[in-house]
């Protein structure tokens, strides 16, 4: 049996990247709503629905658990999911815990980057409220980064651009510590790491949720099985593609 991860597009492929190397017995099947990408900017009823859709196609692939691995899908449709279905459903969330924790002892702020429909949740405020008792996060909206991700605009010239607009006004230096609340986001990494000194530290939840799999799955004692295969969908179509198939490899080659 598999393990399914999604996402709107190629983000989700930051937690498939961390699963492998913490779960390398196991075959994956990575699906990404791309016929419907960005979700950031869509309506809440809109994004709902497509991950409801996603899911029953994923169900009936024989998988033994799903990751949401879109925080804006996590916020609107996994408690849902979670009724609907017996197998684990595995959620991501901005990693505002320990960036409050990390950020508290450094006596600067948090900054929070993500969608816009991932910040305008009552699931991130209520995350907030309930860890951020000295008031230092902050949330920034960054929908150009999902899009520049889509469209393979990775060098310097388009994102630096986007960059320089998205963070004049803010004094980098007043922060602890830098959310990546979307998975396309540490794709950017190197590029952000360059606007920031070098003591804030950048952190997302990719790795926090490859291991809470790793221990749900030790817990229902349904680990291995597998060995490191593949399987990529977009939008409910397998991609057979040896050119599309060679472009998802080359972005998992370009986290590591």
């Amino acid at each position: 049996m598999k393990i399914a991860i999604f996402d709107s597009g190629i983000g989700g492929l930051t937690v498939l990247h961390e699963a492998m190397k913490l779960l390398p017995d196991e075959d994956y099947l990575f699906y990404a709503d791309t016929r419907h990408v960005p979700y950031g900017e869509k309506s809440k009823e809109e994004v709902k629905q497509y991950v409801l859709d996603a899911a029953q196609y994923m169900a009936e692939q024989q998988v033994k658990a799903i990751v949401l691995a879109c925080n804006t899908a996590t916020s609107i449709a996994v408690n849902e999911l979670r009724q609907r279905y017996p197998f684990p459903i595995l959620g991501i969330e901005p990693a505002v815990k320990p960036a409050v924790q990390n950020s508290t002892i450094k006596h600067k702020k948090v900054l929070v980057m993500a969608t816009r429909l991932t910040l305008n949740e009552e699931k991130f405020h209520n995350l907030v409220k309930s860890i951020d008792k000295y008031d230092i996060v902050e949330s920034l909206p960054m929908p150009g980064l999902v899009e520049l991700a889509e469209k393979r605009q990775f060098d310097d010239e388009h994102v630096m651009q986007y960059l320089d607009e998205a963070l004049a006004g803010y004094k980098l230096d007043e922060y602890g510590t830098l959310v990546l609340g979307c998975t396309h986001f540490p794709f950017f990494r190197d590029q952000l790491r360059r606007y920031f000194p070098q003591e804030v530290d950048i952190i997302d939840g990719s790795n926090g949720t490859a291991r809470h799999l790793r221990h749900v799955l030790e817990e229902r004692d349904q680990l291995g099985g597998g060995s490191g295969k593949i399987q990529f969908v977009r939008s409910s179509e397998p991609v057979e593609s040896a050119v599309e198939l060679a472009d998802y490899h080359r972005l998992l080659e370009r986290l590591s």
